[in-house]
């Protein structure tokens, strides 16, 4: 199982310094991978009324932008895969998506997981010009453009949202397709991720309804001629959920339900400053370890 950081967005500030810092700590530290969060633009708390509930961030919340500072990051970390966690994908431009994440898998030395998903926030959708209620039927398709972008000098499709005659980006990345993970809980999307993802990201934590789940999809992924263990499986823990011995209990649960990569978020957990979140995942690997 490979282990890595959630990069904390939302605490770790603007400083550049900070930030390559934190990324060449984890690095040191042994981590396989830092994982991003995405979100181009947040909302005035009184414009998610329809959302039912307190969103998880507004446009207090600071979040870098995962394309840029993955530019950045190539600089400055030699073997850190970087990983979107995930990209909104429908809010965004299918071949703009393709060229920038190609960019970054040449910058890295083909570093580059590229996690996707159709977001919940209708206000972002419409600020960017998007389709919010048609995102579930565009990302497929999506995705298809992307890997033939990725994989052809030269592109002709034409389907129900994309229409490309003739044309490709160039340089292509130095993985041929770059891998495709996917987010999200519901239904369609399990089926959706069995038939063209290359690994999920559950937002659930280890125990019945977790078995329960991965079972179901991965007779989904059967269903769709394909071999389960084709599909990756990412799970996250957070640092408040207790110390070492109970971020190492819950590696192994995660490990035993089968998860092939495992995230560490530090975020939330009352931490003070960026120094704060470099000790706090240099002493969860030093658990971790153990394993």
């Amino acid at each position: 199982m490979k282990v890595g950081v959630v990069f904390p967005q939302t605490e770790i500030g603007s400083d550049p310094a900070v930030i390559r810092d934190y990324a060449q700590a984890t690095e040191g530290a042994g981590y396989h991978h830092l994982l991003v969060f995405d979100h181009v633009l947040g909302g005035k708390l009184e414009r998610f009324d329809k959302l039912g509930r307190r969103p998880p961030y507004t446009d207090e919340t600071p979040f870098h932008e995962p394309f840029v500072l993955f530019g950045y990051l190539a600089a400055v970390t030699q073997r850190l895969e970087l990983v979107t966690g995930i990209i909104i994908l429908p809010q965004r431009q299918t071949a703009l998506v393709a060229k920038q994440a190609a960019a970054v898998d040449v910058l890295t030395g083909g570093r580059l997981r590229l996690g996707v998903g159709i977001g919940w926030n209708y206000v972002e959708y419409e600020a960017l010009n998007e389709d919010f209620h048609t995102r579930g039927r565009r990302v497929s398709e999506q995705i298809a453009v992307m890997r033939k972008l990725w994989t052809e000098p030269t592109v002709t499709f034409d389907g129900a949202y994309h229409h490309i005659d003739r044309a490709g980006i160039n340089p292509l990345p130095v993985q041929r397709p770059i891998p495709v993970w996917m987010g999200g809980m519901v239904e369609p999307v399990l089926r959706r991720l069995a038939q063209t993802a290359d690994g999920w990201f559950p937002q659930f934590q280890p125990g019945d309804e977790a078995r329960q789940t991965l079972d179901r999809l991965r007779g989904y992924i059967t269903e769709a001629g394909r071999a389960p263990s084709a599909v990756g499986i990412e799970g996250r823990f957070g640092l408040a959920i207790g110390g070492p011995a109970e971020w190492v209990q819950r590696a192994r649960e995660w490990r035993d339900i089968g998860a092939t990569h495992l995230s560490v978020n530090t975020m939330g957990a009352g931490l003070a400053s960026p120094r704060d979140h470099i000790d706090a995942v240099l002493k969860v690997k030093q658990a971790l370890d153990s394993l």
